[in-house]
């Protein structure tokens, strides 16, 4: 089988909870460091998946890495290689398939409540439920892409998550680890100072509180997700 590309654009945005579910079910993965300057591949083909993760930076900033980036994303879904986004990486997914990426009216820190889409293919991709607690780390948003279905919304993001054939895209977290939520707030910290004005910004203290009970919960929607996301996947 061919392995699934990782791209990580910041060393602490890693994939998390995402990279259990792909050892725990033995399949093979690579991570390719954008951060560290790894050059961006030029075709999917060789890989049986691309998953992108998130990053501070914007689709819409003068980074070398961003047009290779979209020029992938498009060659994988004229390939049929699943694609999955989180949270920059929707919105990497967004822009290559010709939605607007911009400034979300309220900026979203924390664990926020997000609610399953009313439709047939919400609700196969979240296992029948209506709604959960995810982890947000954004202060931008997307339109949907032409052809794509919102899956997830709420109050302050209408656009959570979509999907589109294979591809998924989810401007929340899934991915993450009491490790990770740990560290974002740590090297967060002055983000979270000058956004305390917005009322989708949870404080450092606030966010880490029954921590392990809350990525329990959220590990098990990752669980159904990631695994319909798999069953996209290349087995050759």
């Amino acid at each position: 089988m061919k392995p699934v590309a990782i791209f990580r654009h910041v060393r602490s945005e890693g994939p998390g909870y995402f990279a259990t579910v792909l050892e725990r079910r033995s399949i093979p993965h690579r991570m390719i460091a954008v951060d560290a300057a790894e050059p961006v591949p030029r075709s999917a083909g060789g890989f049986a998946g691309l998953v992108f993760m998130g990053g501070p930076m914007s689709v819409n900033d003068d980074l070398p890495w961003i047009a290779p980036s979209l020029a992938l994303l498009l060659d994988a879904v004229r390939q049929d290689v699943p694609v999955l986004g989180h949270c920059l990486g929707a919105q990497l997914m967004a822009k290559a398939l010709g939605a607007e990426v911009r400034r979300s009216p309220v900026k979203e820190i924390g664990w926020g409540e997000v609610a399953v889409s009313d439709n047939a293919l919400a609700r196969g991709w979240f296992g029948g439920r209506t709604g959960f607690a995810a982890f947000h780390w954004h202060g931008e948003t997307f339109d949907l892409p032409r052809g794509a279905t919102r899956v997830l919304e709420n109050v302050h993001c209408a656009n959570q998550a979509f999907v589109l054939g294979k591809h998924a895209g989810l401007q929340c977290h899934l991915e993450m680890t009491p490790e990770l939520v740990h560290s974002w707030c740590r090297g967060g910290r002055a983000e979270l100072e000058d956004s305390v004005a917005s009322p989708a910004v949870q404080t450092a203290q606030a966010m880490q509180q029954d921590l392990e009970a809350r990525c329990s919960l959220l590990h098990a929607v990752a669980e159904r997700v990631y695994g319909r996301w798999l069953e996209g996947l290349a087995r050759d």
